[in-house]
């Protein structure tokens, strides 16, 4: 955090969104009526996730990245012909430990393997009771949008390499649309989006001991049409100093901290991003209004034939 807030253009990743405090706050996102993004792939879950298990395979080690509550996945679960086991991998340790405690509840017949890692590192995946016949990756909740198109190829590729012979990704992606759409999900009128965003500026100041006024710094969320995504800042108010440890960080007036893109594709569009990491699209999901999309890719060599839904 401190190499990025040192930068001329200063920024955060976004992954340090998620403490407890974030899951919970993305959580109430997913609950807001101008945030479609749940709800409509959500929606797109129940209806087709049989058709998507029927894709995954009989014996699968579901492999889930960014699980988060997983509360898209436990309709994926109870439609899986003998999965193996269940692997969700979060960052924020409480929230994931909890939510396998609750999956093991609801699935007792399933293995459930919490994996506490930052999965656009490289990790080892947990070894379930029963031998997989193949791995899957489900990644929901158009996550991989949130990723500059080198960083999604460089994901994906990492993604690839848990993927044996019949493997597959099972993968959210939000649709290009009418820009006031996209701008409100993310300007919400309770400004809750806004209290997620500047949660940063929170953990900074409880974990590294910073002095950020959270008063003084904005949320800004802009949709760039053109390069088709969202663009999501904190902005300082006035002109301040921040410290953190020796470090002292000067914001001028309207200066801007770089938290996070949401990219926006056509599915055409992510196929071929996905080409990039060796898959190719094999069928696709979206709702009546084509807000969103789950596609389900295989890699090149796996032998299935590309084909849309």
């Amino acid at each position: 955090m401190v190499r990025g807030l040192s930068l001329q253009e200063k920024s955060l990743p976004c992954k340090y969104f998620y403490d407890e405090r974030g899951s919970k706050l993305f959580d109430e996102i997913c609950e807001l009526d101008e945030y479609y993004l749940t709800r409509t792939e959500q929606a797109i879950m129940d209806r087709y996730a049989g058709e998507m298990a029927a894709q995954l395979g009989e014996g699968v080690l579901l492999v889930e990245f960014g699980s988060g509550s997983s509360t898209k996945t436990r309709v994926l679960l109870e439609n899986l012909l003998d999965p193996t086991g269940y692997v969700p991998i979060d960052i924020s340790e409480e929230h994931l430990l909890r939510t396998a405690d609750s999956l093991r509840q609801q699935f007792p017949q399933i293995e459930i393997l919490p994996l506490v890692a930052d999965f656009t590192r490289e990790f080892k995946l947990p070894r379930p009771r029963v031998r997989p016949s193949h791995n899957a990756v489900y990644f929901p909740g158009s996550t991989i949008g949130n990723l500059d198109q080198w960083h999604a190829i460089q994901l994906l590729q990492n993604m690839s390499k848990l993927l044996g012979e019949n493997g597959g990704l099972l993968i959210g992606i939000d649709l290009q649309k009418a820009p006031g759409i996209i701008h409100d999900a993310y300007n919400d009128s309770r400004g809750v989006t806004a209290e997620f965003n500047l949660n940063l500026l929170h953990r900074m100041n409880s974990e590294l001991g910073a002095d950020f006024e959270i008063e003084q710094f904005q949320h800004l969320a802009n949709y760039n049409a053109d390069l088709g995504r969202v663009e999501i800042f904190i902005v300082s108010q006035r002109r301040q100093i921040v410290t953190i440890d020796e470090h002292k960080f000067v914001f001028e007036k309207g200066e801007r901290i770089f938290t996070e893109y949401s990219h926006k594709y056509t599915i055409d569009g992510f196929s071929e991003l996905a080409s990039g990491a060796g898959f190719v699209l094999h069928k696709s999901w979206t709702d009546k209004d084509s807000l969103f999309a789950v596609l389900h890719l295989v890699l090149e060599h796996s032998g299935k034939g590309a084909m849309n839904g």
